[in-house]
Order: C-alpha cells, then structure tokens, then sequence
C-alpha cells in the first residue's frame, strides 16, 4: 500500500497560503516500470490518425501565385508575359518570377482576354479556361505553369537552422519536407515534442515515437497556414536538488528522452557524506491539484537498473534527502542562530 505524505499545494481558490494535502508516494520499481509501459497511447495515435487521414490534394491557385501562360505560335504575347511582374529597375530577392500574378480577386490580365478567374482553379483547369476565352485565334495551344508559388505557406519556427516562412508548392508539404527546408533540426531540438498548429488546435508530435510504431513524417501533410514548432531540450528537463554533487536543471537527449539515472548522472551523483540513498523523490505535478511523488531505494546497486528505465517528464523534480546526521546538524543551524540572538540581546541589555 502506497505511503501517504503530506505536500503543499496552492490553494484552489486562489489564496497564497499552500494547504497539505495527503499524496500517496509510489515506489519506483519493476511492477510500476511495466504499468507505464502499459500505458495506452489512445489520445496520440487519435491525433497522429488525424493528421494522416487527409489524403494529397492537386495544388489551386491562389491569390499572389505569379503564372506562366504561354500561346505557342503567337511570340507577340511574350513581352506582354515577361514585362508583367517585372518592373523597369533591377530584380530583388523578395520580386516575384516573370509571369502574370493573380490578384487578390483571384483574376489575372490576359491580352486579348481581359481579366480571368483563375483562384482555386488547378493548371489543368487554368489552362483550359484560358483556351476558351481565346476566340481571336482558331485553336490556341496554350500552357499554364505556376512560376512562383506565394499564395500558400506554412510557417516552421523554433529550433531549426533557418526558421520562416516555407511557400507550399505543386508538391505536397509533409512533415519532414518542411524540417529540411528549414534546415533540419539543431543539436538543441528535442525530437519528441513538436507542436503543430492548425485552425487554433495544437496536435503534439513525437517523432521518436512515431519511428518506434514505424509511422514516418511523411504520411502527415502540412495545410496552408499550419504552425510548425520543434521545441528546445532546455524548456523539457528536470529539476534535480537536494543532496546531490551539482543541482542542475537536468535536459534530455535528443529522443527527448531523460531517466531518473540521467539526471542523477547530470547533477554528478548523490553527494555520498550526506545523500540518503533510499531517499530518492520524484515530485510530478507539485503545482497542480494532483500531484504525484514517487521514491526510489537506491541503496541497493540493483536499484540503479531502474533508475535507467523510470522515464521523467518536463518539469518534474527529482530531490534527495539527507541523512540522519544532517537533518541533525539542520536543526542545530535553526536552533544557534537563535540562542546566539538571545544571548547577544541579553549582554546588550547588562
């Protein structure tokens, strides 16, 4: 049966004052390892089978594409297309490519034609309105290519080599399609925790999950406007205090995954004149109304097997307790303080 501790917890109604509340302490041993690894996914893989469930859909043209409509055997129609987008001075890199950009009514000016409506329209389609607008010639052979892609976009932000505005192109945008044109990832990424942003609805991505239920990126298409966000390792680790050699703030791998062991290891091992060694806590959710501790007997050299295998979460505290003798030299450094005070106002009063 769990043993019950007292822990403080901010009050519910909004008070500054921490109530205790009774927190049942788990140990960290084989029976609990399995019951995680148990653990149903049910809420990730809805999510994951969200994203994939939309199949690839033909590239339409928006407003802000630039186009390319070629007649074949009219060339008088040529400057009209390359002079266009185009102006008199020199091409910058933000300049749109030769061609006729669509309005933002979704129209473009064609000679001979005036304006067409060509938004939400494929190539294929673009082409063949363009055909039958051209009376003037007997048989127009016409093509319709889009030259620049700049009405559909996502956005990749956070711990990539080149973050910005990425252009979706005739070409599907997956998942990794967007992280290598952003460069790929950095040393500092954390693997497991993406977040993609899609009509106000963060989804949660973890691509070393992903890769353990052989799920590739490839199979979750980005949408116009999506938010891409790979988050750093540095926001995902632990708090490790107490009474070990470094306190330090314990960061995962680049799995994203960090062991009690990690972090013990990180913080240079339990301080070994003061550590208790079967005192070892892991405190999940303190500011929360359900927090859970658990502890580890680490006095045992078998007990550091386990400590491999326990699985930590971003923001959990792992804290040592001391040992017997220095929670007595504790209470003594409470108590001196004091006596030493009283003693001192007692001579000044003399």
């Amino acid at each position: 049966m769990p043993e019950m501790v007292p822990l403080a917890v901010p009050g519910g109604d909004g008070a500054s004052a921490a109530k205790q509340l009774p927190v049942p302490v788990r140990e960290i041993n084989i029976s609990l390892l399995r019951a995680q690894r148990e653990t149903p996914e049910g809420a990730a893989t809805a999510d994951l089978t969200a994203l994939m469930d939309e199949p690839p859909a033909p590239y339409l043209i928006g407003p802000g594409d630039v186009l390319q409509i070629t007649v074949w055997d009219h060339p008088e129609l040529a400057p009209a297309e390359s002079g266009s987008a185009q102006g008199a001075g020199a091409q910058r890199a933000a300049d749109p490519a030769a061609g006729f950009v669509v309005s933002g009514d979704g129209d473009v000016q064609f000679p001979y034609i005036g304006k067409l409506k060509v938004a939400g329209l494929t190539t294929e389609d673009a082409q063949d309105v363009v055909m039958r607008a051209l009376t003037i010639f007997k048989k127009p052979q016409v093509t319709v290519r889009v030259a620049s892609f700049r009405s559909k976009q996502v956005y990749v932000d956070g711990e990539v080599h080149t973050p910005g505005v990425q252009p979706i192109n005739d070409v599907p945008m997956t998942l990794y399609e967007a992280l290598n044109r952003a460069g790929g990832l950095l040393p500092t990424a954390d693997e497991s925790r993406l977040d993609l942003i899609r009509d106000g609805k963060s989804y949660p991505i973890d691509l070393t999950a992903m890769l353990e239920r052989n799920i590739s990126g490839s199979q979750i298409l980005l949408r116009d406007r999506d938010v891409l966000r790979v988050t750093s390792r540095d926001q995902n680790g632990a708090y490790v205090m107490g009474e070990v050699n470094k306190p330090i703030f314990a960061t995962p791998q680049h799995d994203g995954k960090l062991t009690l062991g990690d972090a013990l290891a990180q913080a240079g091992s339990l301080n070994s004149s003061s550590g208790d060694a079967a005192q070892i806590f892991v405190i999940r959710g303190s500011s929360s109304a359900t927090p859970e501790v658990y502890r580890l007997n680490a006095a045992s050299p078998v007990a550091m097997v386990v400590a491999n295998q326990f699985q930590l979460q971003p923001k959990d505290v792992v804290y040592i307790d001391g040992n017997g003798l220095v929670r007595f030299s504790r209470v003594l450094s409470l108590l001196l303080p004091g006596i030493n005070a009283g003693m001192t106002g007692a001579v000044v009063t003399k």
